[in-house]
């Protein structure tokens, strides 16, 4: 596999655009209900966990664009190779393209289930997951440029969305913020580990740095894009957590939706089918970036054209995505993937790091190359 990689310019993305790229990936099926599994854990300081998992996500997205930088152009699957050698660096690419499905696989079906559960209980699992995967196919034939394209729309056409909070705003309890601090500091930080799930996406960097035209601009454009969406994921846990009881939103699973609930005009009765037929608009550059991730993985692994890649991958996905599942089992799925990816995207980066900073040493005191121009 070569390391570096050298985009054709017609492929190339504006660094500007990496805000809405990483502010599409982290707004997803997350944002529906995350206030529950926080409040579990931390109940009236839940804001507080959501400040502490912006600040955890903008550390681990500096390390990133470090070892990043470490290298021209290159991205995850080529740094890994050169860094750990053809099997561990290969044996970990198939593991990111794995994690970049089950990604995928997650989000249909978190989005297929809220679907059947509020608007359409009896449209089958097939035709659901079709629709979505065309869609993604859609997206992903027009190369990267198109998918930017669709996360830029996609943050822009749903900014609507935030001014529906302003409803629940005006029956909002202020008194059920307090008393500040009433949990300790390792439920806070537990809270923190619960909004993996939600902030997940901006991992994303890892394969799309080599596109972006601008390298020296990528971390503060990284870093906007997650500030933007910790203001408005504390925006929606504060008014959550003042609109509900407590009791409320240990019951709510889906605290969003809910909040939409009462939103009311003379031409709509139930403003929330409004909100999650739009989701779907929301949802498509998490899974068309994601796809585009594994897809690369795999053809570059490989060799292959990405097209035919992508074509094999969306097959096995929507295969996987027929069968239908129970509430319990999603909800086991969604765990057990949050837990797997704290570990990928809040631990794995600083290891990553220091093999690549170790090799850049070793190679200096070697021949004087450096990672930069090591092929």
């Amino acid at each position: 596999m070569k390391v570096l990689i050298e985009p054709k310019p017609h492929t190339m993305v504006n660094t500007f655009l990496l805000i809405f790229i990483v502010h599409s990936m982290q707004i997803g099926v997350g944002i529906q209900g995350f206030q529950r599994i926080i409040y579990l854990e931390a109940k009236h300081d839940a804001w507080i966990s959501v400040i502490l998992g912006g600040i955890f996500s903008a550390v681990v997205g500096f390390v990133m664009v470090k070892i990043m930088a470490a290298y021209e152009s290159s991205d995850l699957f080529g740094i890994q190779y050169d860094v750990l050698g053809r099997w561990i660096g290969n044996f970990l690419n198939i593991l990111f393209v794995l994690y970049f499905l089950g990604a995928f696989h997650i989000i249909v079906r978190n989005y297929i289930e809220v679907i059947q559960a509020w608007i359409f209980p009896e449209v089958p699992n097939w035709l659901l997951a079709f629709t979505l995967v065309f869609l993604v196919y859609y997206g992903l034939n027009g190369g990267l440029r198109t998918i930017v394209g669709v996360s830029f729309f996609s943050v822009v056409l749903s900014l609507w969305l935030i001014l529906m909070l302003a409803y629940p705003f005006q029956f909002a309890n202020w008194d059920y913020l307090f008393p500040l601090f009433e949990s300790n500091l390792t439920e806070i930080v537990m809270g923190a580990k619960q909004m993996t799930f939600t902030v997940i996406g901006f991992e994303i960097i890892l394969v799309i740095f080599p596109f972006l035209k601008e390298k020296e601009k990528v971390h503060k454009h990284l870093q906007l894009g997650l500030l933007f969406t910790t203001i408005l994921y504390l925006a929606v846990m504060v008014i959550s957590l003042a609109y509900f009881s407590g009791g409320q939103l240990e019951r709510t699973i889906w605290g969003t939706l809910s909040l939409f609930k009462i939103v009311r005009f003379p031409f709509i009765e139930r403003f929330e089918y409004v909100a999650i037929t739009f989701w779907i608009l929301i949802i498509l550059p998490n899974l068309m970036l994601y796809l585009w991730a594994a897809t690369r993985g795999v053809a570059r692994m490989l060799n292959k054209k990405e097209k035919k890649v992508g074509w094999v991958l969306m097959g096995i996905i929507y295969l996987s995505l027929i069968y239908p599942m129970t509430r319990t089992e999603i909800n086991m799925m969604n765990d057990y993937f949050a837990k797997g990816a704290f570990y990928v995207i809040f631990g794995y980066p600083f290891l990553l790091y220091a093999a690549v900073l170790v090799k850049k040493k070793f190679f200096k005191k070697k021949g004087g190359t450096n990672a930069k121009n090591h092929h």
